[in-house]
This record gives structure tokens, C-alpha cells and sequence, in this order.
């Protein structure tokens, strides 16, 4: 296992160093090689079904019973205002109700923990690559947002387009939101070996060109002032061990796979905005000292993307250093009307009167 982190920390520094002075690509497999699974990624997207229609729009306030806070006494803050940018699992492809999709799951979650109104904007697109990160960009900073979800690889890994290009168009949409004032997580890319139509020795390339985007994807984002949630293996085994995570097409994450890699999600955006709870006693402290790790980015990086939700952003952010970083895994929320959520009044629950808990929404 240590062997495997470092050469996936190897890979993705080379990536990200050649996405750092501007390479296009990085060739990690024998052209041999690169034929065949031409050939076996033809066969897997045929044996994916299709899924009819557009993701259900989710766009809207959620929390709407919550009070928000006075402003010096000139009346209550806005909402939080949460964007969303990626791909067909950003927009929540695979469901059929937007209270559904991973956007209203985390403005619900996030309305609840923070006891305000949460307005969510999503601009992510099915089918959407590194590369539509820009525009996308612009759609969301046109919405002036305190928070962004990144979530994209996935289709820059079954449509072969260059790591190291990829990775750098990541940084660069990190570093224009950061710039506008907005804070950015990143559900990094996840693990393409889960899926069955994809067989070996596909499967296995996939596994390891996705977990090498995503350590890749880390050190871009973690420099760029982000901080990143590994999503790979948390849709990895646990996936695989349970078919009703994905939707019909056996592709997509189904409400229950968008609603656990949500709660692997929510704890880092609450942290980002100071809404973590700090539990108070010595167990408490010995286990916030575990989580905070701190490690050279890559090895961070590659740690990450084995491990099921875990952040990773820069051990010391104030002081401009990007080399270190530091590891935290956060204990998982449960969300708003799930089996096993806190109950009302404790982090992650909804009050009675708010619609966070239910995913109702107050139409823009």
C-alpha cells in the first residue's frame, strides 16, 4: 500500500509539474497498450444504458424557516450563496426529483448546520470536461457565491484528454473563483473501476488513471487555495459492493450514492466557512489531533485518493506556502432526513419550521 502512494505521489507531482509550465499531456501508458483500451472503452460505453432527459433543476433557497442573522442592526445578512460547476454528477444526472441531487443535498445540510437560508446556483453540465470549467466559471462568479463545489474528471478519464491539461484548467477555475472572493471545494475525480461495464484490463487502467487525476487534481487545487474531498474510493468499494448506488444506467450515482458522497461532502464545506462544531473534551482533542495531519502536498495528494473522504488543504494557508498540507477526516454528517441524521437541534439537523430537512425549495 505505501509502494502504490508513492508511486501515485510520483505521478501526479509529474502531472502537476507539467501542468504547472503549461504541458498538454503526460503519457502514462504504452501506445500497445493505449490501442487496446480504445478498443475496450468503445465496448463499455455501449453497454452503459442511457438515461432520458435532463438532470431535475434544484436551483432555489433552501432553509427558508431559518431567521438570518442582523447586520449591525441594518437588517439580516443574504443567504450563503452556494455554486455548483462540474458534470453530469455535479447536475445530479441519474434522479428524478432535484431535492435529490447533490447540490439541494448539501444547500439543505449546509442551511441546517449553519441555521441560515442557503441559495444554491448550479452550472454544471452533463458531459462536461476540465475544459468547460471556464465558462462555467463565469456563470457562477456572475452570482457573487461564498462557496463553490467543483466536482469533474470523470470524463476527462474516459475521454483520454490530457492529465496534465486537464489538471491545469482545474487550477485555473479554483484560482478565478478564489479570486472573487469565493471559498472552493473539490470532490475529486472518482473511481472508474467500479463500474461493471467497464471490464479489465480497462477496469484496472481506469482505477489507476482516475486515483493519478485525482492526487493530480489535489496538488493543483490545495496551490491554487482550495482544498479537496476524496471521492474515490469512497464510490469505490462501497459502490461495488452495492448495485442500488447507481442509477439505471449502471453509471451514474443513484439518490442514495449522490446522498453519500454529500455527507462525505458537507463537513468540509461547513468547515470552510467556520460552521465545523469543535467538540470539547480530551477524546475530542486526541481525535482532532489524528485528523490533522500534515504532509508534503503529494504525498497528501496520493494518500487522499485512497482513502474515502478525506480533505486535503494547505497546512498554512496565511503564509502563502502551498508544499505541505494537511489531511483531516472529518466524521461524515448525516443529512436532513436521512436514516441516522442528528436529530433536531444538533449540527446537520433541521428545525421544524425550515424546508432544509425535506429539500423544498423557494423557486428563483
Amino acid at each position: 500500500m505505501a509502494g502504490a502512494q508513492e508511486s501515485r505521489a510520483r505521478v501526479a507531482r509529474r502531472i502537476a509539474t507539467a501542468a504547472a509550465y503549461g504541458g498538454g499531456g503526460l503519457g502514462l501508458l504504452g501506445v500497445g497498450l493505449v490501442g487496446l483500451l480504445v478498443t475496450e472503452s468503445r465496448l463499455a460505453v455501449r453497454a452503459v444504458g442511457a438515461l432520458d432527459g435532463d438532470p431535475p433543476r434544484a436551483d432555489g433557497v433552501y432553509g427558508d424557516g431559518f431567521t438570518d442573522p442582523e447586520v449591525g442592526g441594518s437588517g439580516p445578512e443574504p443567504p450563503i450563496v452556494l455554486a455548483f460547476l462540474g458534470d453530469s454528477t455535479a447536475a445530479g444526472l441519474g434522479v428524478r426529483r432535484g431535492q435529490e441531487t447533490p447540490g439541494a443535498l448539501l444547500a439543505a445540510g449546509l442551511a441546517a448546520v449553519a441555521e441560515r437560508r442557503v441559495r444554491l446556483f448550479n452550472v454544471a453540465k452533463s458531459g462536461a470536461r476540465s475544459a468547460d470549467l471556464a465558462r462555467q466559471v463565469e456563470l457562477a462568479v456572475a452570482h457573487r457565491p461564498d462557496l463553490a463545489v467543483i466536482m469533474i474528471g470523470a470524463n476527462d478519464v474516459t475521454r483520454h484528454a490530457p492529465a496534465a491539461q486537464c489538471v491545469r484548467q482545474l487550477g485555473e477555475a479554483v484560482r478565478e473563483l478564489r479570486a472573487a472572493g469565493c471559498e472552493v471545494v473539490v470532490g475529486t475525480c472518482p473511481d472508474l473501476g467500479t463500474i461493471k461495464p467497464v471490464r479489465p484490463p480497462l477496469r484496472w487502467v481506469a482505477r489507476r488513471l482516475s486515483r493519478q487525476l485525482a492526487a493530480a487534481q489535489t496538488i493543483a487545487v490545495v496551490g491554487n487555495g482550495g482544498r479537496t474531498v476524496s471521492l474515490g474510493s469512497l464510490l469505490g468499494p462501497e459502490f461495488a459492493a452495492r448495485p442500488e448506488m447507481f442509477a439505471s444506467d449502471r453509471y451514474h450515482p443513484s439518490a442514495q450514492g449522490y446522498a453519500t458522497a454529500a455527507m462525505a461532502l458537507l463537513p468540509s464545506l461547513c468547515a470552510v466557512l467556520d460552521l465545523w462544531p469543535q467538540d470539547a473534551g480530551p477524546e475530542a482533542a486526541a481525535q482532532q489531533a489524528q485528523e490533522g495531519v500534515v504532509l508534503p502536498v503529494a504525498v497528501a495528494a496520493a494518500t487522499a485518493a485512497g482513502r474515502s473522504g478525506t480533505e486535503v488543504a494547505a497546512a498554512d494557508p496565511e503564509a502563502g506556502v502551498w508544499r505541505w498540507a494537511q489531511l483531516r477526516h472529518r466524521l461524515r454528517l448525516g443529512l436532513p432526513g436521512e436514516p441516522g441524521a442528528p436529530s433536531q437541534g444538533a449540527p446537520g439537523g433541521a428545525s421544524a419550521n425550515s424546508h432544509a430537512g425535506t429539500g423544498d425549495v423557494r423557486a428563483t
